[in-house]
């Protein structure tokens, strides 16, 4: 019998021993930190024998494959141990799709992932379809395949998750976007992580269909490098060549599989970037055959994702809006572009080899105000003080909300579009979006 160990045990890895051990593997899961109850209980549920704290490295290394969590990079030692035995390493989502004839509808890109996979998931669960939800947001594709399979998933998937996938294959690959983001993990060169973005369409047929942002520079650059077999499916802004998909005199467009139209002013998401994130979700909806008149009531009536964007509330005459999602420059570049008010921007957090020039302008025309919100602001310090915009510095969500509230003046938006990762002062992305939230409810 053959072993499958799973190295972190949240959501993916557990869904992953869960499907493993169904599939008559002997399995063990292993994690550095500590796993959450429910977890515990999932892998006790199914005898699953499991750690946590540390690794048992004779446990580990006899493995025939090992599926690894996406958040543990490649230069973890345990990581580096594995690769040298030769033991293949894999992601859940890779180990899932063995086990599965579903379609999958997979949606990668640096900014707009959860936004456009929960609108797609949105239209699809209005038009009665036997859709599921995973990836980066939803539960484990691998426990759904094991315990609750649908028709088709729509997945979310990260350049991480990327990287250790190899056979699996997206039915409809949707690439939002590539700019700068995790460069850090990838050994601060950009064009490693242009190549884990691009393998959305490795696997793909001339029966499938890839849905990509024709305004994008590396998109299309990297474009003439591969041989695309899926039929291709771009959109823009505007109507162009070669574009199906855009927006011509206040009209949403779509031109192909079938001609479709609607008027801008009736979508639900407002801001240039939601224009490429519904286009993107209506092309995928029409390739699966969606009717449009549930296709134009769901782009209508979407609520929106929690962390993007999020209008909280106001007090004093101030809107604060929750964009903890924003955890890269050009994150932070499209949410200042749809503030219509002077704002005070948060900004700040684990710097993941950020380069702010992009938003500089933008700050300058935008912001009445910055708030640094992180455990080092140094780098911030040096990109935005000499802008001649009022600045605070703080180290916690609390000195951040009374610094903004100290700021803004009616009429003002305080917006938290952080630019960075969490994971300096809060325990994750929605941590920070949950204290912020939290706190400015109770002023």
């Amino acid at each position: 019998m053959k072993k499958i160990v799973v190295l972190g045990a949240a959501e993916s890895g557990a869904g992953a021993a869960v499907l493993a051990k169904d599939k008559g593997f002997r399995v063990f899961v292993s994690d550095m930190g500590t796993i959450k109850d429910k977890y515990k209980k999932l892998l006790d549920d199914h005898h699953i024998e499991w750690e946590e704290g540390h690794h048992t490295e004779e446990k580990i290394l006899d493995a025939d494959e090992v599926i690894k969590s996406p958040g543990i990079p490649d230069e973890a030692p345990m990581i580096q141990k594995i690769i040298a035995k030769g033991i293949h390493i894999i992601s859940e989502i890779e180990f899932a799709g063995r086990y599965t004839d579903s379609k999958m509808v997979c949606i990668t890109g640096s900014n707009g992932k959860t936004t456009t996979t929960s609108l797609i998931y949105h239209i699809f669960k209005n038009a009665g379809y036997d859709v599921g939800l995973a990836g980066n947001i939803g539960r484990s594709l691998a426990l759904q395949v094991a315990e609750s399979p649908h028709e088709y998933y729509v997945i979310e998937l990260s350049s991480f998750q990327l990287d250790n996938m190899y056979n699996f294959r997206a039915n409809v690959a949707v690439l939002l976007n590539i700019t700068p983001d995790h460069l850090d993990r990838y050994q601060n060169n950009m064009q490693n992580y242009v190549d884990s973005k691009m393998r959305i369409i490795q696997n793909q047929t001339a029966d499938d269909a890839f849905i990509y942002w024709n305004d994008d520079p590396i998109i299309k650059r990297e474009l003439e490098k591969y041989d695309i077999k899926a039929v291709q499916l771009p959109f823009s802004e505007l109507k162009e060549k070669g574009s199906i998909g855009y927006i011509e005199e206040g009209q949403y467009t779509i031109e192909v599989p079938t001609p479709f139209n609607m008027e801008q002013e009736s979508l639900s998401l407002t801001g240039k970037h939601n224009i490429y994130n519904s286009l993107a979700a209506g092309i995928a909806s029409e390739v699966a055959g969606i009717k449009k008149d549930i296709i134009r009531k769901s782009l209508s009536d979407f609520p929106g994702v929690e962390h993007r964007l999020e209008k909280v509330c106001s007090v004093r005459g101030v809107l604060y809006v929750n964009d903890s999602k924003a955890t890269n420059v050009d994150a932070c570049w499209y949410a200042l572009e749809s503030m219509k008010t002077p704002t005070i921007l948060i900004i700040g957090g684990k710097d993941k080899g950020n380069d702010y020039t992009p938003i500089k302008e933008l700050v300058k025309k935008k912001c009445a105000g910055l708030v640094y919100l992180g455990a080092d602001n140094t780098k911030l310090h040096d990109n935005f003080d000499h802008m001649g915009i009022p600045v605070r510095d703080t180290h916690s969500m609390k000195e951040c909300i009374e610094a903004c509230y100290e700021m803004a003046e009616p009429g003002m938006t305080v917006l938290l579009s952080p630019c960075c990762a969490s994971f300096d002062l809060f325990k994750n992305m929605e941590d920070r979006g949950e204290q912020f939230k939290t706190l400015v409810r109770n002023l």
